[in-house]
């Protein structure tokens, strides 16, 4: 268990699936946690309801990561809650929508998926940075698809993701003289309700069989791994696009 006792994280998408499990991650490893929802209030009651019977700390708050007022909201009512430092933004908050090939897209769903997945997270480090003191740790939620460019119809999802791997490494270039690193983490297959939603049964049985670890990853999984870059034990790493993929493939 990392020790980030004294520590104030805000996970946007934080109330389900890997968010949830990073945001019960971060609290029992002793931060204090925002976690951010958008359109359901029980998710978000839910996961602090799992924080608090574990003996952590958090708050739930609303807001809508495709809106500028509401990210700088977000940060604002973390600090009112928490004190005025952020030590920790994990940028988990995006998704596919839907499938759609380049004869179905059109402009407003291209524009859609870019400011969910992309600006989102630009302005979240807008809103942020400023309250980041030194050895603070910022961690972005890429995909394996920003590297291979993903599955048939998820095109404008997987530009999105790779586009946050750029920007990782800008951001890690730009924040580092302020002692703030900024790494993001690249999941392959991992069980959760974006792929009970958006991938065929037989397509992750697929996957799985063709993983060298032969299984899909955990939420949980993911969570560890956000939670050794916000510590200390990884004060070295910065820029860095991390793979957790059992395997699929490499960078």
């Amino acid at each position: 268990m990392m020790d980030l006792s004294g520590k104030t994280a805000i996970v946007t998408g934080g109330a389900r699936d890997i968010g949830r499990a990073i945001s019960v991650q971060l609290a029992k490893s002793g931060a204090k946690v925002a976690v951010n929802y958008f359109n359901n209030a029980q998710d978000g009651q839910d996961t602090i309801d799992i924080i608090k019977a574990n003996g952590g700390t958090a708050v739930a708050i609303k807001a809508d990561m495709t809106k500028w007022d509401d990210c700088f909201g977000l940060v604002r009512q973390t600090q009112q809650a928490f004190g005025k430092e952020i030590h920790i933004l994990v940028n988990n908050a995006g998704g596919l929508v839907a499938r759609k090939t380049l004869a179905e897209m059109d402009e407003a769903f291209w524009d859609y998926v870019m400011t969910l997945n992309l600006k989102s997270v630009f302005m979240m480090h807008k809103a942020t940075v400023e309250h980041m003191p030194e050895n603070s740790s910022i961690i972005n939620m890429a995909s394996l698809a920003g590297r291979d460019g993903g599955g048939r119809g998820a095109s404008a999802y997987a530009t999105s993701k790779g586009a946050v791997m750029t920007f990782t490494r800008a951001m890690a270039k730009e924040l580092g003289p302020q002692g703030i690193r900024v790494n993001a983490l690249c999941p392959g297959m991992i069980n959760t309700t974006f792929h009970d939603v958006f991938t065929p049964g037989n397509v992750r049985e697929m996957v799985a069989s063709k993983t060298p670890l032969r299984r899909e990853g955990t939420a949980s999984e993911v969570a560890d791994l956000v939670c050794c870059l916000a510590s200390s034990h990884t004060s070295f790493v910065t820029g860095a696009n991390i793979d957790i993929n059992g395997g699929l493939a490499f960078s």
